[in-house]
């Protein structure tokens, strides 16, 4: 098997979906080849590059050579996890390089290729009559499509910032480019209507980008609410971050991934929004693999009225969060031995 992955940085979000599969394999079955086309090959994740059987290089080579190089492998099924994203080479794949191809992960959507046989999905991103949609077979994954493999150090449960504050402050750590017209009337209208409420940003080191939202809400009259804070090098400072958010807000219809895997292990609820491809539903099968459909909004009026609703008990709200801390882990966001065991299963089956 190949992964194809221009992203493999130590650190980078696609690397803690991959460890969840690669360090979940039977070696002696198996042969796991990472093709990179990565800027700086010394920049791999060096506890990737040891899960996996050989790794290739082809950011200096041309598609031709590419091709032949990876060709050379007789490879029984390659993985692209970019699709058209970062440095890409989703023209590999229109001339075939392995016997069976597919796409998963790090791109949510159809490739529109007819030498991409498969796309790796679950029954909540892709109903079964969208099916024709997509130019790939759609592989079901029998509860999530992808799982995080955790962080290497101790969860501890931390009590609402609302306790202290007595207000509630809530978050959004996703790429600014998601935050659009609409996602902003939404967060006006909670902080509007919850009384000396908060909303944390963790954007982008874009001025041009930082620009762009603080004149939103600038517009929308609740500037002085929003509070920004620069991307940070450090995971553990960027996870601690968390601490001072009661409930992260979710954009639409791009959803985040990372950032609300993120969140739910460090126990904050997260409200999301439901959506109608297999982009704009990732929210939603986060949300109801952990157990939390009450955290999905149908609609824009919906996810205004949950977040207000999510803070008129705050007993019930400290019970919500309790109960996300303690189930995330045991549930399938984060169970990687039954989630490896679910994909190597599917491999298999399209393999054979």
């Amino acid at each position: 098997m190949g992964i194809l992955s221009a992203d493999l940085k130590s650190g980078h979000s696609i690397t803690f979906f991959l460890k969840t599969i690669l360090s979940n394999y039977n070696k002696d079955e198996i042969e796991v080849y990472l093709i990179s086309n990565q800027i700086d090959i010394n920049s791999i994740s060096t506890e990737i590059k040891n899960l996996v059987h050989k790794n290739i290089d082809i950011s200096g080579l041309d598609d031709l050579n590419a091709f032949n190089k990876i060709r050379e492998l007789n490879l029984d099924i390659i993985i692209d996890v970019m699709g058209y994203t970062s440095r890409n080479r989703i023209g590999l794949f229109k001339n075939r390089i392995a016997k069976k191809q597919a796409i998963w992960m790090g791109y949510c959507n159809t490739t529109g290729l007819k030498n991409m046989d498969y796309i790796i999905s679950d029954p909540n991103l892709i109903y079964k009559d969208e099916k024709n949609l997509y130019t790939e077979e759609v592989l079901y994954l029998p509860e999530i499509w992808n799982t995080h493999c955790g962080f290497d150090f101790e969860r501890k449960e931390v009590s609402p910032p609302l306790i202290k504050n007595n207000f509630i402050t809530f978050g959004s750590f996703n790429n600014p480019a998601k935050i659009n017209k609409n996602v902003i009337n939404c967060w006006a209208e909670i902080l509007k209507k919850i009384k000396n409420s908060r909303l944390i940003l963790k954007c982008s080191n874009d001025k041009k980008k930082l620009d762009r939202i603080e004149g939103l809400m600038k517009k929308k009259g609740v500037l002085d609410s929003v509070i920004f804070h620069k991307r940070f090098e450090d995971k553990i400072d960027h996870l601690n971050l968390y601490k001072e958010v009661d409930i992260a807000l979710d954009t639409f219809p791009y959803n985040g991934v990372t950032t609300s895997f993120e969140a739910i292990w460090m126990g904050v609820p997260v409200l999301t929004m439901a959506g109608y491809n297999f982009n704009s539903r990732c929210g939603e099968s986060i949300n109801k693999n952990l157990g939390m459909d009450q955290l999905i909004a149908k609609d824009e009026n919906d996810y205004v009225q949950k977040a207000i609703d999510l803070t008129k008990n705050q007993s019930e709200f400290i019970d919500l969060r309790k109960s996300i801390f303690h189930n995330a882990i045991k549930s399938p966001l984060f169970n990687q031995k039954k989630f490896s065991d679910n994909f190597y299963k599917l491999i298999t089956e399209i393999t054979k």
